[in-house]
């Protein structure tokens, strides 16, 4: 048994039933460079750690959160934090539970929790469903039109220990609904906590959701993440993923399009600076029919970095109809750094419109070479370009205020890595 998972073992309070899940994890062992999944990420030096479990959580400076409005909920080392959070302004037909109360009064609210994850490679949500104990169970009631963005804020503190926290949500929009969601990931102080949380996204009839997400986690962190979401007729789905920090990240997008003339609009940044290692899967997989799909995903490696991107979409018989489209382009601005991409699209169906496309280069010559002849320094036109290569994704928020806010994230990120 890896140092890890017996770590995770020996921590253990859970139920019969969740315990028997974590058995067949330690069985099973995770998985090595012969798993397609994992082929570009090893988990080699993650398997010697050992994490502890989150004792008291340590005091977080409130002016870390002055530039993030109300409403807002707020997670310190995976433990909900009433003193930082302002849960007091949520908009109308939006309920909030954390995880933790539901599992404590047991019936329909926690039922989510039953599923389970049956392939080998799918190591991280099924250490989820044996280990979550906190998370957050939001909905937003048939017909609620929620104007305000509701703040999700998730910090990792510092406290002299690796820790490690598993978070299972539940983000669920009735028929007609429309909500704003803003995820924030970022770090308290220097850390190497473990980070693993699971999101469930069901979206009904009609529902409407934005949802952003910006991971700026702590340099030396480990962050895997995985959403799953569900959408019925005529809901649509747009999503922007900026992937900014910790040591090692991974995040598993998966989407089923299930009603009629569902759509997803989603895309992202990928940043590997330094020694950053940052893998993004999707899996879109089209059901219905009439469904569209819209994937816009930009990588950066720079020093040692690395960015590993899979972009899965699968057409299935009787999706007619159906129009995908995946744009995948990296930039490598170092010797040392390396991108792995792979778009993979799979149709069984007639009448479809599908394309995808994915590029591996370096900065373009004749633009750099045009700045630099209106009076610019190399550094800042190779500084200019890469800033723009990143702007694309943003255009899928489509609320200014929104997209300024993650225009700024982006910006800041990119000066801290010296690339803009």
């Amino acid at each position: 048994m890896s140092t890890l998972l017996d770590a995770f073992s020996s921590a253990f309070h859970g139920d019969a039933a969740r315990r028997a899940v974590l058995d067949e994890v330690l069985r099973d062992g995770l998985p090595g460079p012969r798993t397609e999944a994992w082929k570009y990420t090893s988990l080699r030096a993650l398997e010697r750690r050992a994490f502890a479990p989150v004792e008291a959580v340590p005091d977080v400076d409130p002016q870390l959160l002055d530039a993030i409005p109300a409403p807002r909920l707020v997670f310190v080392n995976g433990r909900y934090s009433q003193a930082l959070s302002r849960s007091d302004a949520l908009p109308a037909g939006v309920s909030v539970q954390l995880l933790s109360e539901a599992l404590a009064g047991g019936g329909e609210s926690a039922r989510f929790l039953a599923r389970r994850f049956e392939r080998s490679d799918e190591i991280f949500a099924r250490l989820n469903a044996a280990l979550a104990d906190e998370g957050l169970l939001l909905r937003a009631e048939a017909g609620a039109v929620a104007e305000t963005p509701v703040h999700l804020v998730f910090i990792g503190a510092a406290d002299g220990a690796d820790r490690a926290w598993h978070l299972r949500h539940r983000i669920e929009l009735r028929q007609d609904a429309q909500l704003t969601l803003v995820e924030h990931h970022f770090a308290s102080g220097d850390h190497a906590h473990f980070i693993n949380a699971l999101s469930h996204v069901h979206l009904a009839r009609g529902a409407q959701l934005t949802h952003a997400r910006v991971q700026d986690e702590g340099e030396r962190a480990t962050a895997l993440l995985r959403t799953d979401a569900v959408l019925a007729r005529d809901a649509g789905y747009r999503r922007l993923d900026l992937e900014l920090g910790a040591a090692l990240s991974r995040h598993e997008l998966n989407v089923r399009l299930e009603g009629d003339n569902a759509r997803l609009a989603a895309s992202g940044v990928l940043l590997a600076d330094a020694r950053r290692h940052i893998d993004t899967r999707l899996g879109i997989d089209h059901i219905a029919r009439d469904t569209a799909c819209e994937l816009t995903w930009r990588g950066l490696g720079s020093g040692r970095g690395r960015v590993v991107f899979h972009g899965g979409i699968l057409i299935r018989e009787g999706a007619d109809g159906s129009d995908a489209m995946l744009s995948n382009k990296n930039l490598l601005l170092s010797d040392n750094a390396e991108i792995d991409t792979q778009p993979v699209l799979e149709i069984h169906a007639d009448e479809v419109k599908a394309a995808h496309g994915a590029t591996v280069g370096q900065l373009d010559a004749n633009a750099l070479f045009y700045l630099r002849s209106r009076g610019l320094s190399e550094s800042d036109a190779q500084r200019l370009l890469t800033a723009a290569f990143c702007r694309e994704p943003l255009s899928v928020m489509t609320r200014p205020e929104l997209a300024a806010l993650l225009a700024a994230q982006l910006d800041k990120a990119l000066a801290r890595s010296g690339l803009a």
